[in-house]
């Protein structure tokens, strides 16, 4: 089998380009979420209307009105300088709180003050804290491989389109100002990969095909780890073997060697989206990981672990969770969703103990690996669904100290028993959110979290009443930013 790769190696490598094309692209502006054209159109209409953009707001060298219309709905706020990008939203964070306040008027909440509020809030809101980065400050890329406007089945970029119009197309996206160049350089080379490779990309999987996604990681030093996802459809493992010598060979000698990747994984995948364990990530070159530091510490990072994707906004969210938290050595402090325990690490100094739970195993290996490197032994990190991991904790729990709880969900929201399960915990006093699309499933935890006991949904604890809200920017030229919401009881 080794042998019959190599020749197959050997013959397939003629087709290389001498040089490589100078081209770039660039990934989706929010975590492992690619931007569909039309979201966020008709705020940033509303906003093109009312502020005057910056007068150097053109896009030289756009190949095509689709390009344009990536940058316009990837980074709707590019063409404003970035003090009215913070404008922009304070005044969405505004909208939710007053919605929050509205729904808990509602709900018949008499624990709140918010029918005082002039403003219509349900609590204060800060300013925008800002992003320390505010160009090419992503640390994680993912591109989809897919028909370009130009009809090209191997372009690699990111989708644009609707799938009512049926002009759904993917599009180099060049001109991303938050896009690091190492990003755009490795899509690059991995399309000009494809344009060499006689297999097709995997469009739908029903209809075969095998090339499909590419994620990009990157650290503050340079590092760079690419991950390669390959729908194997019937090919043989010879076959396999010989896709993945070509992918080496291309980025370790070919012309993909300028892109230096520190770390190289290939994952065969027969689903959208499959973790490390159903669809193990198999390592072609280099190191396993790449590390990151963030408030002094190292931290280790999987292919498939999540970590913010701003490095330096996450510094300032951090800081910002520790200092509401008001963590001391009376309390524990939970960290629900904690990924590789970036934020309980960061936080542990100032609690008597720190517990993560997280649903990714590799994330967990990588938190209590980075507890152990950065000398922490006051936390304990444990694997499997938070709505399973945290009400057993809870119940069985024989420490009388206080706790606060951090949660961090994605943007599906907390499960219901997670939420559950901190509403009736009495030991429990304390409440940080941290959300990047608050009006989206938040809204409903919020809600959960703070509507009157109810025994027909066993939410029968006091419940929590918002006092803070600060939005910390992790994500310039886009119309997100996380919220950091406080709760106390």
């Amino acid at each position: 089998m080794a042998l019959s790769c190599s020749l197959r190696l050997i013959c397939l490598r003629a087709c290389w380009p001498v040089s490589l094309k100078q081209a770039s692209l660039s990934t989706a502006p929010d975590e492992d979420c690619r931007q569909v054209a039309g979201r966020n159109e008709a705020t940033r209409k509303r906003w093109m209307k009312e502020k005057k953009p910056r007068q150097d707001c053109s896009l030289p060298g756009l190949e095509s009105s689709w390009e344009e219309r990536l940058t316009n709905v990837a980074t709707p706020l590019w063409r404003f300088p970035y003090e009215e990008q913070l404008k922009v939203k304070s005044e969405s964070q505004k909208k939710v709180l007053q919605t929050l306040a509205s729904r808990l008027r509602e709900l018949g909440t008499d624990k709140l003050e918010i029918t005082q509020r002039p403003d219509g809030l349900c609590c204060p809101l800060r300013s925008v804290v800002p992003s320390p980065v505010v160009n090419g400050y992503r640390n994680k890329s993912t591109f989809s491989v897919n028909r370009g406007p130009d009809g090209n089945p191997k372009t690699v970029g990111l989708y644009v389109g609707t799938g009512r119009a049926r002009n759904i197309v993917c599009v180099r996206a060049n001109h991303l100002e938050n896009m690091p160049k190492k990003h755009k350089q490795v899509a690059q080379c991995y399309e000009e990969f494809l344009q060499q490779s006689p297999l097709d990309p995997c469009l739908l999987f029903h209809q075969g095909g095998h090339w499909r996604e590419l994620t990009v990681r990157t650290n503050s030093s340079g590092h760079t780890m690419a991950i390669i996802t390959f729908h194997p459809q019937d090919l043989s493992q010879e076959e396999l073997c010989t896709q993945k010598a070509l992918l080496k060979e291309f980025f370790t000698c070919g012309p993909g060697a300028v892109c230096n990747l520190t770390s190289f994984y290939f994952q065969e995948s027969v689903m959208t989206r499959s973790s490390h364990q159903q669809s193990p990530y198999q390592l072609l070159y280099g190191e396993p990981y790449i590390f990151e530091e963030v408030l002094g510490l190292k931290f280790r990072i999987s292919p498939d672990a999540f970590f913010q994707i701003n490095t330096a906004g996450a510094e300032v969210l951090y800081q910002t969770v520790g200092k509401l938290s008001r963590a001391d050595k009376n309390t524990v402090l939970l960290d629900v969703c904690c990924g590789t325990g970036a934020i309980g690490l960061s936080l542990a100094h100032q609690a008597s103990k720190v517990v993560g739970v997280e649903v990714v195993e590799q994330a967990v290996e990588d938190a209590r690996w980075n507890a152990i490197l950065n000398g922490i032994s006051n936390c304990e990190f444990h694997s499997g669904k938070a709505e399973t991991v945290l009400p057993q904790f809870l119940m069985s729990r024989e420490d009388d100290r206080l706790l606060v709880a951090v949660v961090n969900p994605s943007r599906a929201g907390l499960h219901y028993h997670v939420v559950r399960a901190i509403r009736n915990c009495e030991a429990i006093r304390t409440l940080i959110y941290v959300s990047c699309k608050p009006e989206g499933e938040a809204m409903r935890n919020f809600l959960e979290f703070c509507c009157p006991p109810d025994s027909g949904k066993k939410l029968v604890g006091e419940p929590f009443a918002p006092l803070l809200a600060v939005p910390v920017d992790l994500f310039p030229h886009t119309m997100h930013c996380e919220l950091v919401m406080l709760f106390t009881r």
